[in-house]
């Protein structure tokens, strides 16, 4: 989100918005043009149409009412007169394209020329037949201007334009944008409700695809977890009597083994019924660098061979976790560290630009390149690199589901080509706040 933060152009709003405004502005700019461009020759070819009619109709006029006086600014004009205006010699500006114009709609020979400027414009026409000049006015041929009343119209279409066209690629991006909030939601192993299914038929049938998926996987986990739980609580007590019977035997070689494999058996009943459970953590939220340093340190106290668990924490008390999933998550992870690994077993967490990091590192042998993608399925055990006894396979699993839980990231891989290293990244916004502890006590 951060990174669709920094870079709209990358999401689907930004480039439908992008896509839109170019062709909206390709395809007014283009229709201004060819507007102004028709305008013109619409303009001159009025103003030669106009022309044309006068002269016949003077012409028409002289010919069958020669006692009739002409209209206003129509004359007749002797070919000896003074003021008649020389021939135009510019070939280059409107004015002489529309006297071309006009001399190509009258016959040949005769004579077209423009009256003086500055003046009211008109024409002069003399066939070769005619006695006298016939002047007429004609329509002023007004340059194009740089900005008129068509740029303000075009502006305002292009504004409304744009917003429709924008809140028609905001409506289709909202359903693409919730269904990819669910994805990511599923992805980290939260809470999936269902996606409404808006938008076109091929968004809705993925959408509703979508939906049936998260139901099937829902159904589907939970049936493991009742499955699990069930069987994991039907054993707790046959192996507490056995327990008890082993505690009673004389023999202390044999009591001693049967006592280990009791123990083995229950941790991976717990382990069931851990990985079983799917509820929210609602313990209090601690921070993680004064929890983990007592975790250690009760692991020190209680676990053989594990004196040489060292701490690097550096995050700061910002970073707060609830402390069941950070006791879960320790606790997973250093058993897993002391049955497979090396020591030393090193504890870190460090504050970054985006966020927390926490992670555990051995020193061991590590686990091969193409078993890393298997390690954090349930009931996997990578043998015989990584088996052990009173071990099912779901320690990296539970970690995964706790950290996905928490908002949080993880990466599972070697670290410096020794030991296994667990990196969980947790960013800013799905860390609680200082003030959540202090608003509980009060």
């Amino acid at each position: 989100m951060a990174n669709s933060m920094r870079r709209p152009i990358d999401s689907l709003f930004g480039r439908l918005a992008l896509l839109v405004v170019g062709v909206l502005m390709l395809s007014h700019f283009a229709g201004y043009a060819l507007f102004r461009l028709e305008r013109n020759q619409f303009q001159n070819r009025y103003a030669v149409e106009e022309a044309t009619f006068l002269v016949d109709a003077v012409r028409q006029h002289v010919a069958h009412t020669p006692d009739q006086p002409l209209p206003s600014r129509v004359r007749l004009v002797d070919p000896a007169a003074k003021d008649v205006p020389p021939e135009q010699t510019d070939t280059n500006t409107a004015m002489s394209r529309f006297l071309d114009d006009v001399r190509d709609r009258m016959p040949p020979g005769t004579q077209v020329r423009i009256g003086e400027p500055g003046k009211p414009p008109v024409l002069w026409v003399r066939q070769p037949t005619d006695r006298n000049w016939i002047v007429v006015p004609v329509q002023p041929l007004r340059p194009p201007r740089s900005v008129d009343r068509m740029v303000l119209w075009l502006t305002i279409i292009f504004t409304f334009a744009v917003m429709a066209a924008l809140f028609a690629a905001w409506q289709l991006q909202q359903p693409l944008r919730s269904l990819a909030g669910a994805v990511a939601r599923f992805g980290r192993g939260l809470p999936v409700p269902p996606v409404p299914e808006r938008g076109p038929r091929e968004l809705r049938q993925l959408t509703h695809g979508f939906n049936q998926m998260v139901q099937e996987v829902a159904r589907t986990e939970n049936d493991r977890a009742v499955m699990l739980a069930g069987v994991a609580h039907d054993l707790k007590t046959p192996l507490a009597r056995l327990r008890l019977r082993a505690e009673m035997m004389d023999e202390a070689k044999v009591r001693d083994g049967v006592v280990r494999d009791v123990d083995s058996m229950t941790h991976i009943v717990e382990q069931f019924l851990v990985f079983a459970h799917d509820g929210a953590d609602r313990s209090e939220p601690v921070e993680v660098d004064a929890q983990c340093e007592r975790v250690v340190r009760s692991y020190r106290a209680v676990a053989a061979g594990s004196s040489s668990v060292l701490t690097d924490l550096k995050a700061g008390p910002d970073f707060l976790l609830p402390a069941a999933t950070l006791d879960r998550i320790l606790s997973n992870l250093l058993d897993n560290a002391h049955a497979y690994g090396a020591p030393p077993v090193v504890v870190a967490t460090a504050r970054t630009s985006t966020g927390f990091t926490l992670s555990v590192q051995d020193n061991g042998s590590g686990i091969a390149a193409q078993d890393l993608i298997n390690a954090s399925r349930p009931f996997v055990r990578l043998d015989p690199a990584r088996g052990g006894n009173g071990h099912s396979g779901l320690g990296l699993a539970i970690v995964e589901r706790l950290v996905r839980r928490a908002g949080g990231e993880w990466e599972l891989g070697n670290y410096g080509g020794r030991g296994l290293r667990v990196l969980m990244t947790f960013p800013f916004e799905v860390v609680p706040r200082v003030t959540s502890i202090s608003e509980s006590v009060w």
